[in-house]
């Protein structure tokens, strides 16, 4: 079971590049968590990394999902062969692994954000564009004393 998350990545990066026979994934244990080191042909790394990066996003978003049913953190590190075949560079350097883990951190629930209209008091209305001309005063501010008076009469 521990393979499956190798098996995964080979079977979505083999569908997307035009050399599958090039796709290497080697799989080590570290302090982080498990390291997938993917290879492809020099052809291929556009198609991977993608426009700014989406794809290889992208790949890492179903890699982190596979490590939550497993229980493992899994990362990718995109390799880069170059002309001559023998070792290569790191694409994404470990700044976008650090950006990644920084993110989870601050990773919070959707609906903890979310606040609705009611909770402020608000309502559609609110939020829809004012017709009001130029002539119509603004509604006036309440003053101090004023809100002391109110809060006497209460």
């Amino acid at each position: 079971m521990a393979e499956l998350d190798q098996q995964f990545i080979e079977y979505v990066v083999k569908n997307l590049v035009d050399h599958p026979d090039d796709v290497k994934l080697e799989r080590s244990i570290d302090d982080r968590g498990v390291l997938l080191e993917l290879t492809v042909n020099e052809e291929d790394m556009g198609r991977i990394i993608g426009k700014a990066g989406s794809t290889a996003k992208a790949i890492r978003t179903l890699l982190r999902v596979v490590g939550a049913k497993t229980d493992e953190r899994l990362n990718l590190k995109i390799v880069d062969v170059g002309g001559d075949g023998e070792g290569g560079d790191v694409v994404e350097d470990a700044a976008a692994t650090e950006q990644e883990r920084v993110a989870d951190a601050q990773t919070v629930d959707p609906p903890a954000q979310e606040a609705s209209l009611d909770e402020f008091g608000a309502t559609e209305e609110d939020l829809a564009p004012s017709e009001a001309n130029d002539d119509t005063p603004a509604p006036k501010a309440k003053s101090s004393e004023d809100a002391e008076v109110s809060d006497a009469d209460l």
